[in-house]
C-alpha cells in the first residue's frame, strides 16, 4: 500500500460541489473499472455503479418521485441502500432507511410520520412493510430489492429500461437527503434530518478518521438503517475512491473467514461487535486477515487487548458521535489511545476546514472547569438539519446555536473527553448525582455477568434509590450479595445499588443501546429484588 495522507487522498480527485452525485463522480471518473461495491456474489465499478446509479433516478423519476418526497427501504444490508441513497439524492428526494427488525407498529410509525411514497424491501421484509405502510395516503408503490414477490417489482429489473423522465440540473448541497431515525432510550424516535453535503464532509472527516486509502476495501457490517454504516463506512469508502464490501448483516461465527475472503483492510464496529468476537472461540479465528484498522465506540479493555494482541490489528481506534453530529470525536489515529475515551475533537482530512467545537455546560449554561462534569454542547459542520416535523424538539435541542448532546461528559488536562452518562441516566440520590452508566460499567466486570443496567427506584426518604438489574452469563454463578459486595469494593457508598435483582435479559433500542425507559416499566423488579436496605418497621 503506498501509504497517504488524509489530505493526499482527498486531493486525488478533482474538486466538487459537496452533493452526493460530484462525489461520486469525481471518483468514478478517477479509474471507473475499479471494483466500488462487493455483495454476495456480485460486483460493480465505479463505472457500472454510476450508471445504475442514474437508471434508478429516472425509473424513481418516472414513477413521480421528486424534490423533498420520502422512500423508504426496510431491508438488511445490500447494494440497493447505497443505489436508492445516491439516486435519490439525484433527484434531490429523501431516503429513510428502516430498522428491517421492526415489528409493524414500529415500522408503522417512521413510515406514517416520513410520510413515503415508496417503500424499497426484501422478501423477508415485505409483509410486515405492507401492513406497516397500509394507513400512509397516498398510498405508497413498492419495489423488491432482493427478488420478484407479489407481483412486485424488483430493482434490477426496473433499471434495465430506466425511460427518460429529465433529472433536475440544481441539486443543492443543502438538499435534505436522509431521514435518520434515531433510536434514542426515552420513547419515539425522532427523524435526523441530514443534509448531502453533511454525509460528504463526514466521509472526508472519516478519512482523516481513520486515514482510510484509495486502495482500501473497507468492510461493512453494521446495519445500513443506522448513521454509523452510512455516514462511516460508506461515505469514506467512496470519499476516498476504495472498495466497499457489504454484508447483509453481521455474524460472528463467519466474521473472520469473510474479512479475510474479500480482503477486507478496515471495518468498523459498535461495542457488542468488539465485545461478542473477543470472547468468540478462537476455532472461528483466521490469522491471514488483512484488516490494519477497527473503528468502533466504546471498546472494553478486554476488547482491546484481544484486537491487538491476539487478532494483531494494528490499529484500533475509538471515538464518539451522534446521528445528530457525526463525526464529533475520536482518538489520534496515531495515538495516543486511550480505552474506552471519547477521544479528542474531531479533524477534517483537511487541516484549513475547521471542524468540532465544544463546550461543557452546567445546568445553567455556564462553562465548568476542566475535569468536572456537564453536558456536551457542540458546533460542527456536520450538525443535523432538525428533527423532521418536529419543530418543539428541533428547538429544544439547541441553546444559542449550539447543540445541546444530553450527554454529560468531562475533558481531561490532555485534551481527552469522557463520557459520563446520559443526562437522563443521572440517579439522585441522597443529594448526590450518580452516573448509571458508571455502576454499569463495574457490574459489567464481574467474570460471571453478561450485562446489567443501574435504574432509579423511588426512596421512602424522597428523591431515587439505586437498583441493578443483572443478566449472568451462560455459565455465571453469582448471588446478589456478591454483586453488591463487588459494587461496594469499587464505588463510593452512595453509588452501591440498594436493590439488586437477576432477570434473564435486559431490553434494548434497534442500535444496541440499553433501554433503560422500557426497563423502568417492569413493575415485578422491585418484588424480585432483594433489598439490602429495608426501611424499619
Amino acid at each position: 500500500m503506498n501509504y497517504m495522507t488524509p489530505l493526499e487522498v482527498i486531493s486525488l480527485y478533482p474538486k466538487h460541489n459537496h452533493t452526493l452525485q460530484s462525489l461520486f463522480e469525481t471518483r468514478r471518473q478517477a479509474n471507473p473499472s475499479k471494483p466500488f461495491i462487493l455483495f454476495k456474489d456480485k460486483t460493480w465499478t465505479w463505472g457500472e455503479f454510476a450508471d445504475a446509479i442514474e437508471r434508478t433516478a429516472r425509473v424513481l423519476a418516472g414513477r413521480g418521485v421528486k424534490k423533498g418526497d420520502r422512500v423508504a427501504i426496510m431491508a438488511t444490508n445490500t447494494y440497493a441502500h447505497v443505489m436508492l441513497m445516491f439516486a435519490l439524492a439525484r433527484i434531490r428526494a429523501i431516503m429513510v432507511p428502516v430498522n428491517p427488525e421492526f415489528g409493524v407498529e414500529e415500522a408503522k410509525y417512521v413510515m406514517s410520520h416520513a410520510g413515503v411514497s415508496a417503500v424499497a424491501c426484501s422478501t423477508d421484509t415485505l409483509q410486515i412493510a405492507k401492513q406497516a405502510a397500509a394507513g400512509t395516503k397516498p398510498a405508497p408503490w413498492f419495489m423488491m430489492v432482493d427478488e420478484a414477490a407479489e407481483g412486485l417489482p424488483l430493482l434490477t429489473e426496473l433499471i434495465k429500461n430506466p425511460g427518460d423522465a429529465k433529472l433536475p440540473d440544481d441539486v443543492s448541497a443543502d438538499d435534505t437527503f436522509a431521514i435518520i431515525y434515531s433510536s434514542g432510550t426515552t420513547g419515539f424516535p425522532k427523524g435526523v434530518m441530514h443534509a448531502q453535503k453533511n454525509f460528504v464532509l463526514s466521509g472526508e472527516r472519516h478519512v482523516a478518521r481513520v486515514e482510510t486509502q484509495a486502495d482500501d476495501r473497507v468492510l461493512c457490517i453494521l446495519p445500513m438503517f443506522h448513521i454509523n454504516a452510512l455516514f462511516y463506512s460508506v461515505a469514506s469508502a467512496v470519499t476516498a475512491g476504495a472498495t466497499l464490501i457489504i454484508v447483509p448483516r453481521f455474524s460472528a461465527t463467519t466474521f473472520w473467514r469473510t474479512a479475510t475472503d474479500s480482503g477486507a483492510t478496515q471495518v468498523n464496529v459498535i461495542m457488542a461487535v468488539s465485545t461478542i468476537l473477543a470472547r468468540r472461540s478462537r476455532d472461528e479465528f483466521v490469522p491471514e486477515h488483512k484488516l490494519r484498522v477497527v473503528n468502533g465506540a466504546p471498546f472494553t479493555q478486554e476488547a482491546m487487548d484481544v484486537f491487538k494482541n491476539e487478532f494483531h490489528v494494528p490499529t484500533v481506534i475509538e471515538g464518539f458521535g451522534m446521528t445528530e453530529i457525526p463525526g464529533a470525536f475520536s482518538n489520534p489515529f496515531k495515538g495516543p489511545h486511550k480505552v474506552a475515551c471519547m477521544g479528542k475533537l474531531g479533524v477534517h482530512a483537511d487541516p484549513k476546514v475547521p471542524w468540532t467545537q465544544v463546550r461543557i455546560l452546567d445546568d445553567d449554561g455556564r462553562d465548568v472547569p476542566e475535569g468536572e462534569t456537564g453536558e456536551l454542547a457542540v458546533k460542527i459542520p456536520t450538525l443535523m438539519q432538525g428533527y423532521y416535523k418536529d419543530p418543539e424538539q428541533t428547538a429544544a435541542a439547541f441553546r444559542d446555536d449550539w447543540f445541546l448532546s444530553g450527554d454529560l461528559i468531562k475533558r481531561d488536562a490532555e485534551g481527552y473527553y469522557w463520557f459520563v452518562a446520559r443526562k437522563k441516566d443521572i440517579i439522585r440520590r441522597r443529594g448526590e448525582n450518580v452516573a448509571g452508566a458508571e455502576i454499569d460499567r463495574i457490574v459489567n466486570l464481574h467474570p460471571a455477568v453478561s450485562e446489567s443496567a443501574a435504574i432509579a427506584m423511588p426512596s421512602e426518604l424522597g428523591e431515587d434509590e439505586i437498583m441493578t438489574v443483572v443478566v449472568k452469563k451462560p455459565d455465571g454463578k453469582v448471588s446478589e450479595q456478591e454483586i453488591r459486595d463487588w459494587c461496594a469494593g469499587k464505588l463510593a457508598a452512595h453509588k452501591v445499588p440498594r436493590f439488586v435483582v437477576f432477570n434473564e435479559s435486559i431490553p434494548h433500542t434497534p442500535t444496541h443501546k440499553v433501554a433503560k425507559h422500557i426497563l423502568k416499566k417492569d413493575t415485578t423488579l422491585r418484588a424480585r429484588s432483594v433489598d439490602f436496605q429495608p426501611p424499619k418497621k
